[in-house]
């Protein structure tokens, strides 16, 4: 099946490119960059010179609909929602890893995006990418919207008490943290050397993009409204996200109890890894792999659970799981082309 990837310059786009170059079922044909058309995709990413002899052209949404079957947009938010529609009109499936198709409500996305959402008959038809509770619909999408890294990390690893109704639902706090790749690879003073090296920095408390995305799918799974306390940190590391989650406990369980919970709601899941009592895990062991790894504590002292749930925030947050969720929609097995292990150290 020929491709195409929209964005081609970001840190999405050449993950996305290094997990399909060995896919068997598929070849990027287009790499689409507005501010780098005419370059050869090497010239940006030397390393690839020799493997990927592609050179990026502009957005033409006809020639594209001509040439593939599927587009990713490895865009920055308030890009995608311009084109997909007229892509999906022309029979051309999109997989969107930005913000556009993730939220449902206008006035929401107008307050954390500061733009007005797409067009609602395409909102619609956006089915939410998190292959763990919606692989059904993701195999009828011609919308994907594919989750953002800290709702990945979050809400797989709150759905299973969530929905077994083990826990008091005022109660979530999140405390997370990501690498220094998830802001992208603009320049930015936030991830400037000088600036991040042996630092460790909260930021954007109560105003991140990603909370009401969090919200929203906690709310439809718990079928009630869920509101959480959501704090992001940006670490001195390239890659990684470790979502750590309080809530309390409706009642006294063990943890031996509440891994059992989680090791059935996720039997038949192979990127969930659920660890053994006394196993935490740390971002290293997710590294540059589409797994997310979760490790659980109940402390019987103070009636909380704590949950660590931990992935690569470029892979399970953003290509990886696209490849995954473009596997579900044509009907292939789910873990072709990223099933590898992760790099260690």
């Amino acid at each position: 099946m020929d491709v195409a990837i929209i964005g081609g310059t970001g840190y999405g786009a050449v993950e996305l490119i290094r997990f399909l170059h060995n896919h068997p079922h598929v070849q990027v044909t287009k790499i689409i960059s507005h501010s780098n058309s005419g370059t050869d995709l090497s010239e940006v990413y030397p390393h690839l010179v020799d493997i990927i002899d592609l050179k990026m052209t502009a957005l033409n949404v006809e020639e594209i609909a001509k040439q593939v079957e599927l587009v990713f947009f490895a865009t920055p938010s308030n890009v995608s929602k311009h084109y997909i529609p007229a892509l999906v009109d022309k029979g051309v499936r999109c997989i969107d890893l930005s913000g556009d198709f993730r939220l449902r409500d206008g006035e929401i996305y107008q307050t954390y995006y500061g733009e007005e959402m797409a067009t609602q008959l395409y909102i619609d038809q956006a089915v939410y990418g998190l292959p763990e509770i919606n692989k059904e619909q993701i195999k009828q999408a011609s919308i994907l919207a594919n989750p953002g890294c800290y709702p990945t990390a979050t809400t797989l690893g709150l759905l299973p008490v969530l929905e077994n109704d083990l826990v008091e639902r005022k109660s979530i706090i999140i405390d997370a943290k990501t690498g220094t790749s998830g802001a992208g690879r603009g320049l930015s003073l936030n991830v400037h050397f000088s600036e991040m090296n042996e630092n460790f920095k909260a930021y954007k408390l109560g105003v991140h993009k990603h909370i009401p995305e969090i919200e929203q799918m906690l709310t439809e799974r718990a079928k009630e409204d869920i509101q959480i306390t959501f704090t992001p940190h940006i670490v001195p590391m390239t890659r990684g996200i470790m979502s750590t989650i309080y809530v309390d406990l409706k009642d006294k369980q063990s943890t031996d109890y509440l891994i059992d919970v989680y090791q059935k709601y996720y039997k038949n899941h192979p990127f969930v890894r659920v660890r053994q009592n006394g196993a935490i895990p740390s971002t290293r062991e997710v590294y540059g792999s589409n797994y997310c790894d979760i490790g659980l504590y109940a402390d019987e002292r103070t009636g909380k659970l704590i949950i660590v749930s931990v992935i690569d925030n470029l892979v399970k947050g953003a290509s990886g799981q696209a490849v995954q969720n473009m596997n579900i929609m044509c009907g292939w097995d789910e873990t072709t082309g990223i099933n590898q292990l992760p790099i260690y150290p």
